[in-house]
């Protein structure tokens, strides 16, 4: 696939692509929304303080991580058409309840719903491998992700225009929320109508059970329950902030602790479920996949998405207070580490795609992401401010590149489980993100930029270990095992007997 193919409309794929990544793009919009708005919201309602949007900014993640892997078992189960249509429109009533909400408490849990709009990317992304061969997907998904994930810096530029010239007064920031979200609704139910899953006569692969990961191994299945206990378990992290800040009681923390608890422990149980009948019966040789692929790229997702959303979130103020910049210069140049994504993550991608072997292109990567944060970490008022912003803009491109490039990987591992594995990546660079974020409050920045080197040459040395080329990962077609075949042919039989039952 070539750069230029992104223009020719009429082609399938091509407008399935595009269709796509504008759901992503408005999703993203819709859910970072309200930073830019908060001085706005400020302004207007008088029992709103400083604290309550750090509160709100907080929940807005809370939930991502979660509904990703949610989302996950569901595209799985019914395919990436419906969960993003769906998706699209029932998000849009929390995004209302926040735009017209009249309390904190409304405003809290509005946020706090809404916050399973970021799970969106992970639609996209398994929509995105049905309608490409595995030898072009990795520009694919790369221009999918940098074009849709825009939406948040879109957002940023556009939201408080909009409340105050095209809406104004004291109430613009709610209709500029609410109008966001009624074309995201509306959109939502374009999408069922618009395209397919996957061009005509594609076979909608699905896994046994849809409640958990299959694994090959009894080993997998042990392997699988350590890596799903934090994409829970660092929700305690947050109750631990929100605690912290006054907003919950210890008794409300307890409780909240039990539930996320109670959730790993379900967890656990569901993977032991679907896997124990699986692997007594035995793995067929040709259905067999390594769950350490899976779990390298989780630490490549964790330590590039993560370090963005961490980074993206700081840099402003790094720049104001290093170099004695204005707020607004600052956040200029900070916008650059966003911007790159229009061209760094279709980069990634593509370049995964001509080089003929992800492997070494997801280790090239992450080895320039440590090496760009450690330079990032040496950077001081002495530094001419021209040397950091391009340090800054290049270890983006390695960041952001490095995301295309693990969704490269990701739908050739294994084509029934797609859904799964993307929502348990994706989910994991929420979990980077909050862990970064939670260790910046103790430390310098120039330490925070030296810790997330740190974490990507860890991801660099497990991808080293770990990471295998995945078979036909430049073919025409998707690899397809006899359990694929098999669960396909029973697919098709139950459809052609509904069928024969609903014309009798």
């Amino acid at each position: 696939m070539k750069v230029a193919d992104i223009f020719k409309f009429r082609s399938p794929e091509i407008r399935a692509l595009h269709l796509t990544w504008i759901a992503f793009y408005i999703c993203f919009f819709v859910w970072f929304g309200m930073a830019p708005l908060a001085s706005s919201m400020l302004k207007s309602v008088n029992w709103l303080t400083p604290d309550d949007i750090k509160l709100f900014a907080i929940a807005n993640v809370a939930l991502t991580i979660p509904a990703r892997i949610i989302i996950g078992m569901a595209l799985d189960r019914f395919g990436p058409r419906r969960v993003f249509s769906v998706l699209m429109v029932v998000m849009a009533v929390p995004a209302l309840f926040f735009a017209f909400g009249d309390s904190r408490a409304q405003l809290l849990v509005a946020r706090l719903v809404l916050s399973s709009i970021g799970a969106s990317f992970v639609v996209g992304i398994h929509m995105t491998a049905m309608w490409f061969k595995p030898k072009d997907i990795g520009f694919a998904e790369g221009f999918y992700a940098g074009w849709g994930n825009f939406g948040s810096a879109a957002a940023a530029m556009s939201l408080p225009a909009i409340a105050l010239h095209i809406f104004g007064g004291p109430e613009g920031w709610r209709w500029a929320i609410a109008s966001s979200a009624i074309i995201m609704a509306a959109y939502g139910v374009y999408y069922w109508f618009a395209l397919t899953d996957g061009p005509p006569g594609t076979v909608h692969h699905k896994p046994k059970k849809a409640l958990a990961m299959e694994v090959s191994t009894w080993a997998d299945m042990y392997k699988l329950i350590l890596w799903t206990i934090p994409l829970v378990g660092v929700l305690a992290i947050l109750v631990w902030r929100i605690q912290n800040m006054g907003y919950l009681s210890v008794t409300g923390a307890v409780i909240a602790y039990l539930a996320i608890t109670a959730v790993v422990i379900y967890q656990v149980v569901q993977i032991i479920r679907v896997n124990v009948p699986i692997l007594r019966k035995g793995v067929p040789e040709d259905d067999k996949y390594d769950f350490n692929t899976v779990a390298a790229l989780n630490s490549t997702y964790f330590a590039n998405f993560g370090a963005e959303l961490a980074v993206v979130s700081m840099l402003p103020m790094f720049f104001e207070l290093t170099w004695g910049l204005t707020p607004t210069t600052a956040g200029l140049i900070a916008a650059s580490f966003a911007f790159v994504n229009l061209v760094a993550r279709p980069m990634g991608g593509l370049v995964s795609d001509r080089m003929g072997n992800r492997r070494f292109v997801m280790l090239a990567y992450m080895f320039g992401i440590g090496v760009g944060f450690l330079m990032m970490g040496l950077m001081n008022e002495k530094w001419p401010l021209l040397i950091a912003v391009a340090v800054t803009v290049g270890c983006s491109i390695f960041v952001q590149g490095a995301e295309g490039a693990t969704f490269g990987i990701i739908p050739s591992i294994k084509r029934r489980i797609t859904g799964q594995i993307s929502g348990m990546a994706g989910a994991y660079g929420n979990v980077g993100a909050v862990c970064y974020l939670t260790l910046y409050t103790f430390v310098t920045p120039s330490q925070f930029f030296m810790i997330i080197a740190a974490g990507a040459f860890i991801s660099f040395a497990l991808c080293f270990f770990w990471l295998k080329e995945p078979e036909g990962a430049f073919s025409e077609e998707y690899y397809v095992s006899s359990v694929d075949r098999a669960l396909a042919a029973e697919a098709a039989k139950a459809a052609q007997a509904t069928r024969e039952k609903t014309i009798a």
